[in-house]
């Protein structure tokens, strides 16, 4: 029943991730497109830290209750989504797309002057969807090998390239298995484990806060650069810290309680390097790993592109997921050395390839995509 379960529910998480942030690109304004996708990466930090602190609450628990209480509480967001959906109108691009023009108006008045359909910014919004759709029909099929093809070629590489590094950060090592990382620098109480893991949530959550305020005005460039730098140092400190645990560890027979005072002091940094970690990631990967994608492609295709990012996510994210644990135990500090030579990769790629799009609308992306592919020029 767990299996089923979990198939079932991993089918609505690939289903809902791949329509939300394309949703929220479609519906929201170019100048807060940013703001508006990082709000699903900060709903999925608030899920993280509040499933970590449930954790962390039934670890006092004794019997089955202890796992059956966090799997059954998952139905209440559930629940409140199903109820809510009702109450979202439709993107206005679908409707332009299947021809409801005048829904669409309507939806975009409510979208942007509080239901003043009339308005000359909604009506000159409303032209530019529709002249860039009846030309995208015009000129571009709209099957799955053509996004194999010029000019949709790069940004399919782009899209899906984000979602691959993004999972590469090495993020779901650190938030699934740093448990085992915090028995390795010392831990040893499941209590104190767990409310490290709990805190390694909170950091999440508010390191997110920074993309969602001002990602529009930063731009995904320097967001991503900043927070890939921050990140490769942090995880090569990390990796100096697990190691040299290891080696006081292997001598901590010599001088008891030097050796025990030297642990702690390291074991404390190695912690503090992990929610360094995280925080890096949180404000840039988190946010900008589904923001791009979900801009980037024409309407013509956004919906097949975005399928396709979005199964590239999952399919590292599995990977990641299946060898961190055996990697940790064989390598534990050098595994998390190579995610820093990992980010670096990422580093190089955002700097060479990625162009910057904020504040531009959906429409305008040929242009952006016509150019060099060269982004630091």
């Amino acid at each position: 029943m767990l299996i089923a379960g979990r198939f079932v529910n991993g089918l609505a998480v690939g289903f809902l991730s791949s329509v939300v942030p394309m949703y929220q690109s479609e519906t929201a304004p170019p100048e807060n497109r940013g703001r508006m996708v990082s709000l699903q990466q900060w709903a999925i930090t608030w899920g993280i830290f509040l499933a970590f602190g449930i954790d962390y609450g039934c670890s006092f628990i004794k019997g089955p209750k202890q796992f059956r209480l966090p799997l059954g509480l998952q139905i209440v967001p559930s629940i409140i989504l199903l109820f809510t959906m009702v109450l979202m109108p439709f993107s206005p691009r679908w409707l332009v797309a299947h021809n409801y023009i005048s829904d669409a108006r309507r939806v975009l008045g409510r979208l942007r002057t509080y239901g003043h359909a009339s308005a000359p910014e909604v009506q000159e919004e409303l032209r530019l969807i529709h002249e860039t759709i009846v030309h995208e029909r015009e000129t571009m099929h709209s099957s799955y090998w053509d996004l194999l093809k010029y000019p949709n070629r790069r940004r399919t590489f782009l899209g899906c390239g984000m979602q691959f590094m993004q999972q590469f950060t090495g993020i779901n090592t650190l938030m699934l298995y740093a448990p085992t990382i915090f028995r390795d620098i010392g831990l040893n109480s499941i209590q104190s484990i767990a409310l490290c893991q709990a805190i390694n949530g909170l950091v999440n959550v508010i390191s997110t806060i920074p993309a969602i305020l001002w990602i529009d005005r930063w731009g995904r460039r320097p967001t991503l650069l900043v927070g890939t730098i921050c990140i490769i140092l942090f995880y090569l400190v990390l990796s100096l810290l697990m190691r040299s645990y290891s080696t006081l560890d292997s001598k901590s027979g010599v001088d008891t309680s030097e050796s025990d005072a030297n642990g702690r002091a390291v074991g404390i940094a190695s912690i503090s390097m992990v929610y360094l970690v995280v925080a890096s990631f949180a404000f840039s990967w988190g946010p900008c790993g589904w923001l791009i994608p979900s801009e980037i492609f024409p309407n013509q295709l956004r919906a097949k592109a975005i399928s396709i990012t979005t199964s590239t996510n999952w399919i590292a994210n599995f990977v990641v997921t299946l060898l961190s644990p055996v990697l940790l135990h064989a390598g534990g500090w050098k595994l998390i050395m190579a995610f820093s030579l990992v980010m670096a990769v990422n580093l190089t790629v955002i700097f060479l390839f990625l162009p910057e799009t904020k504040g531009m609308s959906l429409e305008d992306m040929d242009i952006v995509f016509m150019g060099s592919i060269w982004a630091f020029k």
